[in-house]
């Protein structure tokens, strides 16, 4: 399976990139990711308290020019987000993106980066299905998800949202990706 991308990652760096972050989840076309009234502070707070779990990790893509396009969050499902609200199976990886919004959007950018992070969280063998839960109502991650091989499974309740549970095996990804 060819899944180049002219995406790379680097872990997040809480205190240098937060100035950054703080602009990405505080916009209004940010609203899913409920960080709206977050200050600069929160926000350094937040990724402080992922960089220092073992069970959830923030990463920055970068563009090729080596900018920050984009953030990708992963997590142990069994420990983090999801947590008694579903039966999770080995190999399962937990995934949340962002990507900022801008006033000169790119046709194809988000399918793009949704690619390049669950090919990079498939590039670990131990990763045998990727869960999300995104809130009901972004039907434009629904899609994204749908594109890119995710399934979904069932609404679920979760403190802060209703959330749609849905995976995507390797296999459902290869044939996605290779359908273009």
């Amino acid at each position: 399976m060819s899944t180049t991308t002219p995406f790379t990652f680097r872990p997040l760096d809480p205190l240098r990139d937060a100035e950054l972050l703080h602009r990405w989840v505080t916009h209004p076309k940010a609203v899913y990711w409920m960080m709206q009234d977050a200050r600069l502070e929160d926000v350094e707070r937040a990724y402080m308290e992922i960089a220092a779990d073992e069970h959830h990790h923030a990463l920055l893509g970068l563009g090729e020019d080596g900018e920050p396009a984009f953030l990708m969050e992963y997590y142990d499902p069994a420990h983090r987000e999801l947590a008694g609200l579903y039966e999770p199976e080995p190999g399962d990886v937990g995934m949340h993106f962002l990507t900022p919004a801008t006033d000169t959007p790119v046709h194809g950018f988000t399918k793009a980066v949704i690619t390049a992070v669950v090919a990079r969280l498939f590039e670990d063998p131990a990763a045998r299905r990727i869960v999300v839960e995104p809130d009901v109502g972004n039907k434009a991650v629904h899609a994204l998800n749908e594109a890119v091989g995710f399934v979904p499974v069932r609404e679920i309740r979760k403190p802060e949202k209703t959330a749609l549970l849905s995976y995507c095996t390797r296999e459902r990804f290869e044939q996605a990706v290779a359908a273009g």
